[in-house]
């Protein structure tokens, strides 16, 4: 039951964010507060991310906004990848539970998506699916590593 109530939770997390507007959901706000001094600036004013056709940079966008990228993007790939892993609990007695918990994880992936584009001001994109998706097989190849490794050492 905890499996259920925590892969639940997730999913609230996700329907929620994705119904809110970008302007509802900047964080812009509270870099300018927090991170006023601008730290790592000059190591990250080095990296560039290719995105949608564009490249992602603080040149590009402004520290700020980098940051915020970097953070939304990063939120993709662990929020699903704490989906992939809670799927594959709950799907414990069941064969094949790594592909479904994958399967399962892409259909969310893709309905998160298609709810943003339902929403206002929000870019639905295949590549955050293709992110999510990365996610959880990380996530998920690493929690299987390391159950693995454990059932060695015992």
């Amino acid at each position: 039951m905890k499996k259920l109530i925590f892969l639940l939770i997730l999913m609230t997390i996700l329907f929620f964010s994705s119904s809110q507007t970008y302007e509802q959901q900047s964080l812009i706000p509270i870099f300018e507060d927090f991170l006023a001094a601008k730290p790592l600036e000059d190591q990250l004013k080095k990296v560039e991310i290719p995105y949608w056709g564009r490249i992602i940079s603080v040149e590009e966008r402004g520290y700020y906004h980098f940051v915020e990228f970097v953070i939304r993007k990063s939120a993709h790939f662990f929020l699903f990848g704490l989906v992939a892993l809670g799927f594959y609990a709950i799907l414990s007695k069941i064969r094949y539970r790594f592909l479904l918990a994958l399967l399962f994880t892409l259909i969310l992936a893709i309905a998160d998506e298609y709810h943003q584009q339902l929403t206002g001001g929000r870019t639905p994109s295949w590549q955050d699916v293709f992110l999510d998706m990365c996610g959880a097989l990380t996530f998920l190849s690493v929690y299987i590593c390391i159950k693995g490794i454990r059932q060695k050492i015992r």
